[in-house]
């Protein structure tokens, strides 16, 4: 494999398992609790992410998704259905769900030059396109769900940083956050308009 192929692969990979690490561990009210107005949750993004890797790595390259349950999802729906997993999957068999995804799409991806030919309908002209057009808008999608699942689990439990043995963020005490936090209202209040 050539090495802007691992290297969108390897960007790809970190982003997934982002996703995954901050939906581990929740017990399933919270998993579903919508923190925004249109009802963003932790298992309805991680269900877009599944649905996304079987769309456009099993449909764009001409190959029928291995499970049944996506198999007859991904049939017309509600255009937001993607963003609702069913009630009777759990966080884990979503999780799990995902893992699988991510494999079947992997496959496809290994089969395939970057310069290979794939079509996405959705996508209306542009929708003819090659696979490392693909792969950078894979990348980019997913990451951008994995930066919602992290401000949604923060919200939800506290648990913040990139995985589970690399935080990235400094090693401030709950104090010092707390204080870092107040500094940062502040500054907010005080650019509020005056009435």
């Amino acid at each position: 494999m050539d090495s802007t192929k691992d290297k969108l692969c390897g960007y790809l990979n970190e982003a997934r398992e982002n996703a995954i690490f901050k939906a581990e561990g929740l017990a399933e009210q919270l998993a579903r609790t919508p923190l925004t107005p249109t009802g963003t949750h932790i298992l309805g993004v991680l269900h877009h992410l599944v649905i996304n890797e079987y769309e456009y790595f099993g449909t764009c390259l001409q190959r029928e998704a291995n499970d049944a349950y996506v198999r007859e999802f991904i049939s017309p729906h509600d255009p937001d259905a993607d963003f609702l997993p069913p009630a009777d999957m759990d966080g884990q068999q979503l999780i799990g769900l995902y893992r699988k995804a991510i494999a079947f799409a992997d496959e496809g991806i290994a089969a395939l030059a970057l310069d290979s030919a794939v079509h996405v309908p959705w996508w209306g002209p542009a929708g003819h396109t090659t696979l490392d057009h693909l792969l950078i808008h894979a990348l980019a999608e997913t990451s951008r769900h994995a930066g919602q699942l992290d401000i949604i689990r923060e919200q939800l439990d506290g648990r913040a940083g990139w995985t589970a043995t690399l935080d990235l963020l400094p090693g401030y005490t709950t104090a010092q956050w707390a204080e870092h936090r107040q500094k940062l209202q502040q500054l907010a209040d005080s650019l509020a308009p005056e009435n």
